[in-house]
């Protein structure tokens, strides 16, 4: 039992002729945006917001601002629990590559950006649930996101992984809106100004179990500080085009999911406390249902539970007690 998992990888142009697969994670960012009527207009208005600014940051060199554009690959990542051929779908990430349009280089960016997983959909939208229904004060099961943890951590050291992708993942994710952040003298030139949260989230001790670390950054221009986790040292690893790839693309996202904060008309001060309820914002010119998201992610939750969990509960109890 000690033998891992095997894991398949497949790859699909997010552009604006984007369909989403039968696999596809419907409440994923990029699945979101290539629904309904007006799919093909928010998929080229969401493209156009990320390279206008990627090349607001990247803006040396480049007087235009308009040296650069991203072209984003969805990355599937399918899993075999028990070597006979049969999948189940894992995790969606991103994948940028940057097109320097003054070189004519195609540049690799980095890999993972947003984050999509069914079985984390289980665990917060099934498990926990379970685990607090009808108590009085809320609290998280001990072995919460063990097994999600360490089936990340063997995909990114499975063989697939290492074909595919040359550096580890970097996640950027939304900051939390129950927590409260510290501006800090620390800066960079592209991630921008360090923030320090006030307390540990329940989403940082989930993604620790992964394998990561989290540190938060207000990009130059931005009005919020964004979570980037990461292996390793983010700073020292990946490049600064690598990097703003990721701010120009998880930004953008940000701006459409959470307007209340990442497109908010105010900036995060040396204190900020996020909120899903703040008023001064403004809306972009993107349709989305956040309701619906939210709606859906239990679906999923339950089709994990039904499909993976339940199925090959042994096996993955099992795996997950020798997985070192």
């Amino acid at each position: 039992m000690n033998q891992d998992f095997t894991y398949s990888i497949k790859s699909i142009v997010f552009d604006e002729n984007y369909i989403p697969s039968d696999n596809t994670r419907i409440t994923t960012n990029f699945a979101n945006l290539a629904r309904g009527k007006f799919r093909q207009q928010n998929l080229r208005n969401a493209l156009n917001m990320i390279n206008n600014r990627f090349n607001a940051i990247a803006n040396w060199d480049n007087p235009k601002l308009d040296r650069y554009s991203i072209e984003l690959e969805i990355i599937h990542v399918d899993v075999d629990v028990e070597g006979k051929g049969e999948t189940f779908p894992t995790i969606e990430i991103l994948k940028t590559h940057i097109i320097d349009h003054k070189t004519k280089q195609r540049i690799e960016g980095l890999v993972g950006n947003n984050f999509s997983s069914y079985v984390r959909d289980y665990d917060f939208s099934v498990r926990l649930f379970e685990h607090n229904k009808n108590t009085s004060e809320f609290s998280v099961p001990e072995d919460f996101g063990d097994l999600h943890g360490k089936m990340f951590q063997a995909f990114i050291h499975s063989e697939a992984y290492q074909q595919h992708f040359h550096k580890p993942p970097v996640i950027c994710l939304s900051v939390s809106d129950n927590k409260t952040y510290h501006r800090t003298e620390n800066k960079h030139p592209v991630l921008g100004v360090e923030y320090h949260p006030n307390e540990s989230s329940l989403t940082e001790q989930y993604f620790k179990k992964m394998g990561l670390q989290v540190r938060y950054f207000m990009p130059p221009n931005s009005v919020a500080p964004l979570a980037f986790y990461f292996f390793g040292d983010l700073l020292a690893d990946y490049t600064n085009l690598e990097l703003i790839s990721t701010i120009s693309t998880m930004e953008t996202f940000q701006k459409i999911y959470r307007p209340e904060i990442y497109n908010a008309n105010t900036v995060a001060g040396e204190c900020y406390q996020p909120s899903l309820k703040h008023e001064d914002h403004s809306l972009t010119r993107i349709v989305y249902d956040r309701e619906e998201r939210n709606r859906l992610a239990i679906e999923q939750g339950k089709f994990a539970e039904e499909k993976f969990i339940k199925p090959y509960q042994t096996v993955l109890e099992q795996w997950a007690a020798n997985y070192a």
